[in-house]
């Protein structure tokens, strides 16, 4: 590796694990939001979602605006979007936010991962082949994981709240619907575009979400946030959201799909890091096991999907949209690095998908 190529590799390294570390960080402060004001889930899910949508409608106008404009167009890339933002990334920040509140934003982040398994499994069948030995092995750690959590090693009780549990598995369910859903709109327009505009569209349901008891006669509710408050929701919808994607799908654009995967794992642990270190969040043994377990879950999942080679290697010269020109017809290309923000399309081989928000770059079961 030339000195160039491995100055263009750390660097994305660096923006992935930058990423991961600011999903994480979002989910602490949510916890911190639950913990010290009274406010609710929607409310935090609207806030987050409408902030960082609007930021990426800017982004896209500023950057892409032609292709923004022309997916616009696209009746029925606008129907998948519609669908992709609200029961894709709608769903799943609800769904974890839900998850943090009734637990912490460390089980919360675990629990979530098991949408890497759910997706292992969907693949697996629309294959029609059996888990390969790290995807197995994966699979088990995930059980003995959640296992240890949800119940301390007790077989007779339950340790977490049910509803934390119950919003927990959910959000899995829904993590994999955003991954398995939105591939053919990630092909055909990147991820940036598909991703960004999601989250627009996503944001309009959360505020319907948030505002609908009005058209029942009850009240919309605004907390009652201190500077403080409003400090920490913004730091959410900027950083932890919009920060966040961009800086991962970049930096996964410059490593390849399975590293990137790699370092994607950065968000469970910087989840509960920050709970652990700045929210005073005790955990037991038995949480440390599960949380390494799920981790570990995580690499053996990302390795076991990306032995192919061509998995291993990020763009080279050209951004994601212009290897393809959008259309999904190869095209020349000219460059030495992806457009800042820009990641992926949908490669061969398996590529975690940011638990918190993010977009799968690459995860699907080959023979």
């Amino acid at each position: 590796m030339g000195k160039g190529n491995r100055e263009r590799f750390l660097f994305g390294v660096a923006c992935a694990l930058a990423g991961g570390a600011l999903w994480g960080f979002s989910g602490a402060c949510s916890q911190y939001l639950f913990a010290h004001y009274d406010i609710d889930a929607s409310f935090i899910t609207a806030a987050r979602m409408l902030g960082s949508g609007a930021l990426f409608l800017v982004l896209l106008l500023a950057t892409r605006r032609e292709r923004f404009l022309a997916m616009l167009r696209d009746r029925a890339s606008l129907r998948s979007l519609v669908i992709f933002g609200v029961f894709g990334l709608f769903a799943c920040q609800f769904s974890y936010i839900a998850s943090i509140g009734c637990t912490n934003a460390g089980t919360a982040t675990v629990l979530q991962s098991l949408g890497t398994v759910w997706v292992m499994l969907a693949a697996c069948a629309l294959a029609r082949k059996p888990p390969r030995a790290g995807e197995a092995l994966g699979l088990v750690f995930a059980l003995v994981a959640t296992f240890l959590i949800a119940t301390q090693g007790n077989l007779s009780s339950l340790a977490l709240p049910a509803a934390g549990l119950a919003w927990g598995l959910a959000n899995s369910i829904t993590v994999a619907i955003y991954i398995m859903y939105p591939k053919r709109l990630m092909f055909v327009w990147g991820t940036l575009l598909t991703a960004g505009v999601g989250m627009a569209i996503g944001g309009v349901a959360a505020g319907i979400a948030w505002a609908a008891p009005a058209v029942w006669g009850g009240g919309v509710v605004v907390p009652a946030l201190d500077a403080t408050g409003w400090l920490v929701l913004a730091a959410i919808a900027v950083l932890g959201t919009f920060a966040a994607f961009t800086l991962y799908l970049h930096g996964v654009a410059l490593v390849g799909p399975v590293t990137g995967s790699l370092l994607g794992a950065m968000e469970p642990v910087s989840a509960t890091v920050f709970a652990a270190l700045w929210l005073g969040t005790s955990f037991t043994g038995y949480d440390w096991a599960g949380f390494l377990l799920m981790v570990s879950m995580i690499l053996l999942v990302s390795v076991a999907g990306g032995k192919k080679p061509a998995d291993e290697e990020p763009l080279r010269g050209m951004d994601a949209e212009a290897a393809t020109c959008g259309d999904g017809e190869p095209a020349s290309c000219e460059g030495t690095r992806p457009a800042f923000g820009e990641g992926v399309k949908p490669a061969t081989g398996s590529a975690r998908p940011p638990l918190s928000g993010g977009v799968n770059v690459g995860q699907e079961k080959k023979g």
